[in-house]
């Protein structure tokens, strides 16, 4: 989970592109940060979890809020491979070393799935480290919180 002052700095970066935006949430768990968007403007976030229980509470937790936004009780692998619209913010947090960051990276970018001037907001763990011109991205922002990198992409011009 993206801890509290992460998830601050996070939308610090982001609060003059999350208005209206179309975002996305993969691996999204309890959806911290797809319900943060909504809170803050986002028209539509699209929730992404495998694991069911959490799916059902994401559920839940939207109903209680009354958001209609969609949570898809479905592997991120396969969503990608599937969904034809883009996004405006994608929310990208998968689990740590089992090498679905250069994956899901790879399905977001074959399929279009990033609007003009999208943002990918990304964690990984600290250890690790990527060329973002591999996808032909570019960091706008960066931070380090003990063994977790976050970077803030957008798609190079």
């Amino acid at each position: 989970p993206t801890p509290d002052r992460v998830r601050e700095t996070l939308f610090n970066w982001l609060q003059r592109s999350i208005a209206h935006a179309r975002c996305l949430d993969l691996f999204a768990g309890s959806g911290a940060l797809g319900l943060e968007a909504l809170s803050r403007g986002a028209s539509e976030v699209v929730f992404i979890e495998k694991y069911r229980p959490a799916a059902r509470q994401l559920e839940q937790n939207l109903a209680l809020l009354k958001a209609s936004n969609s949570v898809i009780n479905q592997d991120a692998k396969t969503y990608l491979l599937k969904e034809s619209q883009a996004f405006d913010v994608i929310f990208l947090d998968p689990p740590f070393r089992q090498g679905l960051l250069p994956v899901m990276l790879e399905l977001i970018i074959e399929n279009k799935l990033i609007n003009n001037n999208a943002l990918i907001y990304l964690e990984h763990e600290a250890e690790a480290n990527y060329d973002w011109q591999d996808w032909q991205l570019e960091t706008i922002k960066e931070t380090k919180a003990g063994q977790v990198k976050s970077y803030l992409l957008k798609q190079k011009n």
